[in-house]
């Protein structure tokens, strides 16, 4: 197999040269993230009135047993996809890349399904009992998400950012077709939600599955049990971490259904809660997709000096767009909601206020104490990770008898400040980076006028949430925005060198 280079980075699909720049990743995903975020904006209040509580709370509670049941299928294998991808793109280390850490682990994860699935068979026959369709659809969908989850690793991590973007958004807007056709013409309920995501799943994974065939090679001859061994090795630890990393973003709405017994709570708390992770979808995934290869590559060719000067780049924009966003929902977040999902989801309010806030303010912290998965420590990412689920449950037990889906939302925020200062402890002493304290002294002198004006002048006596919004988004330019702009120049500079293309 002596292809030269040239030609082998074309057929695995890569492009010969410079890698693409961070800036570019970044700008390609957030771009996507805004388009899937305009996706879920469109979806969000035609549910939320669509469905009533008790069948938004039917549909969290399943949701959170299958993205459990996904992260548990992955086996890891997604994050040594990520470690272990031939950045050199060599023909033949791509032949055992592929046959090792894609196909083998691929292969296992269906096998696990199949067992899993036909125990569930088996138990139900053998009990006489009766599982609602809704989780079947869970069962269904769980083998075709990790398959594409699988997949899109790959492309992540060869850095082709354009395809990704390009799935990413035209899936999403597909699967917002088909869930809100299926809701809307035949059925009011979290059932027809399941189904149009499983006829979305499976348009999708005929397009990866196409992809894989071009450009993932697999040989016999290439099968190595050792190097599948080691790579789930790595990915076992870090596939724990994810099941406890959904644990932690998840495990509230079934705390709350078997702690109240009541579908409607679970409903109110995953509206605020669905709508806050759109806030993470936006700053901690698209930070996470591009910042994660890149990182990765920095390291491995140039050592922590380069890692310390990438954070640097990240955290200046990140800080201002962080508290940016966590100030506005702290001034008129529940009016944002009631926006969106109507009058009579009010209570969801302060749900997506406290929770969104801290989603907001963590990818500060992901990103200053990023550090040990490039030592390869995903077992010590395990614990703190753990421990965080652990401690928020603890909490979760205390508060929700007390004050029910809040007392979820303030053990998810206390959560998930343990888990940031843990990693900060933690992370290898020449890897740490935070923000300078010019940046963070500007961002929250700004964010203090802000709220201050906004609470002084009760919005000048506006009541209705949309003039609301409109007003609010004046003052932040204003009294935000325009001033970070006008006292930082080096947010100037850098924001010309990322349009530039500089790295």
């Amino acid at each position: 197999m002596n292809v030269p280079p040239q030609e082998a980075s074309i057929a695995n699909g890569t492009t010969p040269g410079r890698p693409t720049s961070l800036a570019t990743h970044y700008l390609r995903y957030s771009t996507t993230n805004v388009l899937v975020l305009i996706a879920g904006f469109v979806s969000f209040p035609v549910l939320t009135r669509l469905l009533d509580n008790h069948q938004y709370g039917i549909l969290g509670y399943y949701d959170t047993w299958g993205m459990i049941a996904i992260a548990v299928a992955k086996l890891g294998s997604q994050h040594a996809i990520i470690r272990f991808y031939p950045f050199d793109r060599d023909p033949r280390g791509m032949v055992r890349f592929g046959t090792n850490l894609v196909y083998l682990p691929m292969g296992l994860s269906v096998l696990l399904w199949a067992i899993v699935s036909i125990g569930m068979l088996v138990y139900a026959w053998w009990g006489n009992l009766h599982f609602p369709l809704v989780l079947w659809c869970v069962v269904l969908l769980t083998p075709i998400q990790v398959i594409i989850s699988m997949l899109q690793m790959v492309v992540r991590a060869s850095e082709r950012s354009d395809i990704l973007m390009a799935t990413r958004v035209i899936g999403r807007w597909v699967e917002l077709g088909l869930v809100l056709g299926a809701v809307i013409l035949l059925q009011h309920s979290a059932l027809a939600v399941f189904g149009g995501k499983i006829l979305a799943a499976l348009l999708l994974l005929f397009y990866f599955a196409h992809w894989a065939r071009r450009n993932i090679p697999f040989s016999r001859g290439a099968v190595d049990l050792h190097a599948t061994h080691h790579g789930m090795r790595y990915g076992l630890p870090l596939m724990a971490n994810e099941m406890v990393a959904i644990v932690l973003v998840a495990i509230d709405r079934i705390m709350i259904k078997h702690m109240t017994g009541d579908f409607a709570a679970v409903g109110i708390y995953t509206i605020g809660y669905s709508l806050a992770t759109q806030i993470n979808v936006f700053m901690n995934a698209s930070l996470s997709e591009a910042f994660g290869p890149v990182v990765n590559r920095v390291y491995d060719n140039d050592g922590e000096a380069a890692v310390r000067a990438l954070k640097d780049r990240m955290l200046l924009p990140m800080t201002y767009a962080s508290v940016a966003i966590a100030t506005m929902l702290i001034g008129v977040g529940e009016d944002a909601l009631v926006a969106l999902a109507g009058p009579s989801k009010i209570a969801s309010g302060e749900v997506f206020v406290v929770v969104g806030t801290t989603l907001a303010l963590f990818p500060l912290f992901d990103i200053s104490s990023y550090g040990l998965l490039l030592r390869k420590r995903s077992m010590m990412v395990f614990w703190i990770t753990g421990f965080a689920a652990v401690l928020n449950a603890a909490i979760n037990l205390v508060l929700i008898p007390r004050y029910g889906y809040m007392g979820a939302a303030w053990a998810t925020a206390a959560s998930y400040a343990v888990l940031g200062i843990a990693r900060y402890l933690w992370c290898p002493r020449g890897l740490v980076r935070f923000p300078d304290l010019r940046t963070v002294s500007l961002s929250v002198g700004s964010a203090v006028l802000l709220l201050a004006v906004i609470n002084g002048t009760d919005m000048f006596g506006i009541v209705a949430p949309w003039p609301r919004l409109c007003v609010a988004g004046v003052l932040f330019v204003l009294l935000y925005a325009l001033p970070i702009w006008l006292f930082d120049p080096r947010l100037r500079k850098a924001l010309r060198q990322w349009r530039s293309g500089e790295r």
